[in-house]
């Protein structure tokens, strides 16, 4: 018996495609297995901390105080508290050390970039019995500190 051409052709056929899909199966064992890999955290980089008052010092008066606090890192970190730690005037001749703010709590997360700190201080000049006057029209420039 002759087998046709196209029996021929179609069994090659056939055969290929089974032959050609036991190349394609694999078996394999299930298995367990351990490793390492590293990372790396970041650390803290300190805040600008901004105060800004509202209305102006009289002997004996007090104004409030707005902090911004400028985050350079690119990570949030935690502004506990803010204090006073510097005042210096435009002129020499007034007493500086008639300012004074208690620390403010601040207890806040500051995210990268500036940030409005929602606790407010208080900036008081002192009333006391000596002659102010070089204070009058004094800019001051208020140093702050944070932790």
């Amino acid at each position: 018996m002759k087998i046709s051409l196209k029996k021929k052709i179609a069994a090659a056929a056939a055969a290929a495609t089974i032959a050609g899909g036991a190349g394609i199966a694999f078996a394999y064992w299930t298995t367990t297995g351990s490793g390492e890999g590293s990372a790396t955290a970041g650390t803290s980089t300190e805040v600008t901390v901004n105060g800004t008052t509202t209305g102006a010092l009289y002997p004996g008066t007090s104004v409030p105080v707005s902090f911004t606090v400028d985050n350079p890192s690119t990570g949030v970190q935690y502004v506990t508290s803010i204090s006073l730690a510097s005042v210096t005037a435009s002129d020499p001749a007034c007493v500086v050390a008639d300012f004074t703010m208690p620390t403010v709590t601040a207890n806040q997360q500051v995210n990268p970039g500036s940030n409005v700190i929602t606790a407010t201080g208080t900036l008081t000049m002192a009333n006391t019995a000596d002659n102010q006057d070089a204070c009058k029209n004094a800019t001051l420039t208020l140093g702050f500190t944070s932790n």
